[in-house]
């Protein structure tokens, strides 16, 4: 039995505008109707494996357990990384989480990568099983298909044969153009997928040789962690004091017993726009849009009422959500990093923030906004409750859409229905819910002198938030 240790953080900025800081790329569905998180609970699920241990940060645990609800994965541990510590600290966590169970094999894999052959992949776990089993640190090699400058390669000790473990050499970083070519033609190179199976006792043992002083701050922050509404939550303060290292370079680059597997699997990390191209294809299209004598280009429209019309293009990444464009030449996609950090120096909300807010009742999004007015769709999932709360510089009507919500104005509860509304008042504590079993839509109309989220007095969470 195989634990997945699905490692769900990161900002996915390279994917703006559609991945955000606040709601990032593993948990969109980019391929397909999944998510990248779906689908790799979806793959490290079966009779080989046991229930999936997720690492996350505190914004995302209700959508972490909320997406593998809703493919059936009911098992799902979450575990609260209270800030970005990098792979290194998360990998030690999980490892020393199962202590007890020093044997225990635990496959480390990102969330936001796609995988086409599932089968392919899941053969080369099952070799890469029994070298670890038999001591040895695994990590899972993509057979390159051309000299990609954008990723780290690993360094055979003899020629790959797919689905084989080879002994490691070296890790190599990034290569520049010739030196990627030099590495495709040898046939001792690999893709560094950033895949690891190892038994918990050899990684702790690692960690102890290599990586030292990661191994104190993470087991108090373990031992200082507590449960908190089905989720485990690392001690905040312990945990900021480990550094922050990738397990690649905390470990795997220093350790002596360091196996390869070879994997032919149709892997992609999606680490730019351009990975999205369909092979092949003279122009790849999703959503609403229309291209006339487009070629080399991946067009993209997120809003059904937003048609994206390219004419004449060569080359060219255009991307249309609700709120942002990105509009770029295919040969510069890397720079989109640069072109976030600029519009967050600027101030702009579009750097970090969707325009649908997750909670973790539900979500919201801001339909209009003006002088003294805004006016919000708000989704509530079954079960869900907002806060009893109250604003001190606006008023609010909530009308019903869809579905029943459960509304607290003051010491009075009522059920509003279907095309009925209510009226809040300045100051008053109110609450909404949803009873029901399907989900539930209103529109919030707020006026008055200020209308920022901060505006809010909060006097009870079942979510406990602070």
């Amino acid at each position: 039995m195989i634990t997945p240790v699905i490692l769900c953080g990161g900002s996915g900025t390279r994917l703006w505008p559609l991945s955000r800081k606040s709601y990032p790329k593993q948990f969109l569905p980019l391929v397909g109707t999944e998510t990248l998180f779906q689908g790799t609970l979806r793959r490290l699920s079966g009779p080989a494996f046991g229930a999936p241990l997720v690492l996350t940060g505190e914004d995302f645990r209700f959508i972490a357990i909320d997406q593998a609800q809703a493919i059936g994965l009911e098992d799902a541990r979450v575990l609260i990384e209270p800030s970005a510590r990098d792979t290194g600290a998360a990998v030690l966590a999980a490892a020393l989480m199962h202590e007890a169970t020093p044997e225990a094999l635990l496959l480390i894999a990102p969330s936001d990568h796609v995988i086409a052959d599932a089968p392919a992949f899941l053969s080369a776990v099952a070799a890469g099983a029994e070298a670890a089993n038999a001591g040895r640190l695994v990590t899972f090699g993509i057979a390159p298909t051309r000299p990609e400058t954008g990723y780290g390669y690993l360094e055979l000790a003899e020629p790959a044969v797919t689905g084989s473990p080879v002994p490691l050499k070296s890790f190599r970083e990034k290569p520049d153009a010739a030196t990627a070519a030099e590495f495709v033609a040898s046939g001792r190179y690999l893709w560094n997928a950033g895949i690891f199976l190892a038994r918990a006792g050899d990684l702790i043992a690692a960690f102890e040789a290599h990586a030292t002083e990661l191994v104190a701050p993470v087991r108090l922050a373990l031992a200082g962690g507590k449960e908190d509404l089905g989720f485990t939550r690392l001690d905040a303060r312990a945990w900021g004091k480990a550094p922050s290292i990738s397990f690649d370079y905390a470990v795997m680059e220093k350790a002596a017993n360091v196996t390869a597997v070879p994997v032919d699997c149709g892997w992609n990390d999606l680490g730019s726009w351009d990975a999205l191209i369909a092979p092949g294809q003279d122009v790849t299209t999703h959503g609403a849009v229309t291209a006339i004598d487009v070629s080399g280009s991946y067009l993209r429209s997120e809003e059904p009422g937003v048609h994206l019309v390219a004419l004449g293009l060569r080359d060219v990444v255009a991307v249309a959500t609700r709120d942002a464009v990105l509009i770029a030449d295919r040969a510069r996609l890397q720079e989109v990093k640069t072109a976030v950090a600029a519009l967050k120096k600027s101030g702009a909300p579009q750097a970090e923030d969707y325009p649908r807010f997750h909670r973790p009742w539900g979500w919201y999004e801001t339909l209009c906004l003006g002088t003294r007015f805004q006016v919000k769709r708000i989704m509530v999932k079954p079960g869900g409750i907002l806060s009893l709360q109250s604003h001190m510089h606006r008023s609010e009507h909530w009308i019903v859409v869809a579905g029943t919500a459960e509304v607290t104005i003051g010491d009075r509860v009522q059920l509003v229905t279907e095309n009925q509304s209510v009226y809040i008042p300045l100051g008053e504590k109110h609450r909404m819910a949803n009873p029901g079993k399907v989900p539930m839509y209103l529109i919030e109309v707020q006026t008055g002198a200020y209308v920022g989220e901060d505006d809010i007095v909060r006097y009870e969470d079942i979510y406990n938030r602070s």
